[in-house]
Parts: C-alpha cells; sequence; structure tokens
C-alpha cells in the first residue's frame, strides 16, 4: 500500500511541474485525495457494499469536485490535474500512467446495464474540457485535446481533436515521455481555413491581372480609335 502511495506521489511529481513536495501534494491536491476516496470506494462496490461505497464517493465529491463513480476502475499511478469537474461514469475503465485534467468527462451514451462507458489505455492524456462518450477505447499514449468531444474510438499514440473528435495520426512518434504542449496539437480545422484562405488570395491576384490586362487592352482600343478619328480629321 505504501509503495503505491510513493508511486503516485512520484507520477504526481513527473507531470506536475509545480508540485514542490510529498507534503504539499498530500495537503493541497484535490486529485490525489479523490483517488484515495476511490479506491476505499471501489473496495466496497466490489464486496456488495454499495450505499456506502456511493457515501464515500459523495464525500469526495463535496471534498474535491471531482466525480468518480465507486464501479470505475483506475490503474496505478493516475493524475488528475486541477480535477474540478471531472465526472467519471460507473463502467469506464482508466489504464496506468493516464493524466486528465480538469472539466473532462468520461460519460456513457446508453441507458443499458452494460459497459457503456470509455476505456483508456495506458499513458493517454485527455485535455481540460475534453468529453470521451460512449463504449469506446483511446489506445496508449493517444492525446485527447482540450475541449474535443470524441465518440470514436481513437488508435494508439494518435491525436484527436475538435467537435467531434477527429483522428490526426502521429507515426513515430513516441508518448511515452510526458508531453504537455497543448498548443501544439494538430488542429485540421485550423488547417483548411489557411488553405481556404491561401486560394482565395491566389484567385485575388489571378483577378488582378486579368483586369490589368483588360486595362491595358482597352487603353489600346481608345488610342487606336484616337489615331482613327486624327486621320479622319487630317483627311
Amino acid at each position: 500500500m505504501f509503495k503505491n502511495l510513493r508511486d503516485e506521489i512520484k507520477a504526481i511529481k513527473q507531470k506536475d511541474p509545480a508540485a514542490r513536495s510529498t507534503l504539499e501534494i498530500f495537503l493541497c491536491y484535490p486529485g490525489f485525495y479523490a483517488l484515495l476516496f476511490h479506491r476505499v470506494s471501489h473496495w466496497l462496490w466490489n464486496h456488495s457494499l454499495k450505499l456506502l461505497a456511493r457515501i464515500n464517493s459523495n464525500i469526495a465529491r463535496f471534498l474535491t469536485g471531482i466525480e468518480i463513480h465507486p464501479g470505475a476502475t483506475f490503474g496505478k499511478r493516475v493524475f488528475i490535474d486541477h480535477g474540478m469537474g471531472v465526472v467519471v461514469g460507473e463502467t469506464a475503465v482508466v489504464g496506468d500512467d493516464v493524466l486528465l485534467y480538469q472539466g473532462v468527462i468520461l460519460g456513457g451514451t446508453s441507458t443499458e446495464k452494460t459497459k457503456r462507458h470509455p476505456t483508456l489505455e495506458r499513458g493517454v492524456i485527455v485535455g481540460a474540457g475534453a468529453k470521451v462518450m460512449g463504449n469506446i477505447t483511446i489506445g496508449e499514449y493517444s492525446k485527447i485535446g482540450t475541449g474535443a468531444v470524441v465518440l470514436k474510438d481513437v488508435p494508439a499514440e494518435s491525436t484527436c481533436v475538435g467537435v467531434p473528435g477527429r483522428i490526426v495520426k502521429c507515426k513515430g512518434v513516441s508518448y511515452k515521455k510526458v508531453n504537455l504542449d497543448h498548443d501544439k496539437l494538430p488542429d485540421p480545422v485550423a488547417d483548411a481555413i489557411r488553405t481556404l484562405e491561401k486560394h482565395l488570395k491566389e484567385n485575388d491576384e489571378q483577378i488582378k491581372i486579368l483586369f490589368d490586362k483588360n486595362e491595358i487592352c482597352l487603353a489600346e482600343d481608345i488610342r487606336d480609335e484616337q489615331e482613327e478619328l486624327e486621320d479622319l480629321f487630317k483627311k
């Protein structure tokens, strides 16, 4: 048990540059407390003490602002950074070394009593405010961008951004080292807009060239007509 706590604290120090000491993590990190409460709630849930499990999880929600259903399964070294507004559903599975930011929702899309919440495999990073919905799988070491709404499976070592979520394959890039550069996530919508702007600029240049040619031709025609009129007057 103490070894697991040491691993959890070590993981927080690796993933959060603001963590200065073990004591600070114990006293000031709601994500750390939320997971401690959840491990108790999950044990109670699995031993048919479901009411006690729900009571314990509600106490954790009141204290931390993080709502985790007692039935959800969490792996080792999971870190919920800040955590306010995080919601994790009953059948969600969160693998080892996963990083969740504030406002993340791992929600369900069915009312049937089946597996209806997502599975996050090892090393997944889910950005602030992202919604991962339904019985889908987010492959290991994948990234979910801030504010994304993910409704379909995401392959391993991929990035998913936007509403609805769009997958951008990142071949040859390893995410085994925690990477928090959310501002560098691919944005296919922005890329499409930039491409459209480029085409519009090229069209404007072509139109300007055509206008310039027409003006030159018109000037030449006017000059020719003037010369013809001058010849007529001279005659």
